[in-house]
């Protein structure tokens, strides 16, 4: 069977896992086994390893909750992740493809366990032809014998089956995925030209994208209330800036993200909540992408 992950893959996906939330090691794995729809599953042997690489690495660390490691990305995984973002569009593709290679090669192992079956099959049935009959205890073990013959074949042919839907299935998801993304970015792109053509002001697109992306009637943007000094995050204050201004930007971005994302975790999210998080968020991305255009002074 044909190796799932190239060398040095499997580190770059376990990156982004880790991206996507902190998880401790068993989790990860159980993740791995869903993306691959149970047609691979690595071992324990194969993923903690590599993760305490890259923590040896500074590119994930880990806090201890409940007796388990859960690992976290760092700012240096982020890093990596972003730098390596062609490299991880081309993994996902390998997975997919990976997929239907794997489901294939079952179907034709199943195929060809099944295939013997039916010989030995036939060639027990000829020289029984050629025989006679056993008699007694003989008899029914032979009786015996022929029925695991035939429930064998049984089994292989619903196991080559099901690995035949599943391939498809897999085929199947992959294409519906990719013509959701087309058509969500047709959309809107039909939505920005639209704005444009009409001459409205920032905020109408706002409220028009907020409805595309969520299914509500979003109102014009609304007004930004300045929190309470004593509720302001310690990254939010005002700190030196470095000599490269757009990756401390990237880090704020993280960190408001973690920020946002903890949030979420310890309190849950409400419909209504997050009906109001999309307004608030909208109207940041508003002043942010319109300050980050205006020209430097």
């Amino acid at each position: 069977m044909s190796p799932v992950f190239a060398h040095g893959r499997l580190r770059l996906y376990l990156l982004k896992l880790l991206d996507e939330a902190p998880r401790h090691g068993y989790e990860v794995i159980r993740l791995l086994e869903e993306r691959f729809h149970g047609l691979y599953a690595p071992s324990a042997g194969t993923v903690y390893p590599r993760l305490a690489k890259l923590e040896a690495e500074g590119l994930v660390t880990h806090a201890s909750e409940g007796g388990r490691k859960v690992y976290s990305i760092t700012d240096a995984g982020r890093a990596e992740l972003a730098d390596r973002g062609g490299e991880l569009a081309d993994l996902e593709r390998e997975i997919r493809e990976s997929v239907s290679e794997l489901a294939a090669e079952i179907r034709d192992d199943v195929r060809g366990a099944a295939g013997t079956l039916r010989r030995e099959m036939r060639a027990a049935a000829g020289e029984s032809r050629r025989t006679q009959p056993p008699e007694g205890d003989e008899w029914a073990a032979w009786r015996r014998a022929k029925q695991e013959w035939k429930d064998q074949a049984r089994r292989a042919t619903e196991e080559s089956r099901r690995a035949r839907e599943d391939a498809q299935s897999a085929r199947r998801q992959a294409k519906e995925a990719q013509e959701k993304a087309r058509q969500e970015m047709l959309r809107m792109a039909q939505q920005v030209q639209d704005h444009v053509m009409r001459g409205e002001g920032p905020a109408d697109l706002v409220g028009r994208l907020g409805s595309l992306l969520g299914g509500l009637t979003a109102p014009a943007a609304p007004s930004y209330a300045k929190p309470d000094p004593a509720d302001t995050p310690e990254w939010a204050r005002d700190e030196v800036p470095s000599a490269d201004p757009a990756r401390d930007l990237e880090r704020l971005l993280d960190r408001f993200r973690d920020d946002v994302r903890d949030a979420a975790r310890d309190h849950g999210v409400t419909g209504p909540q997050l009906a109001e998080a999309r307004r608030h968020l909208s109207t940041a991305a508003t002043h942010i992408v319109a300050l980050l255009r205006r020209p430097p002074a």
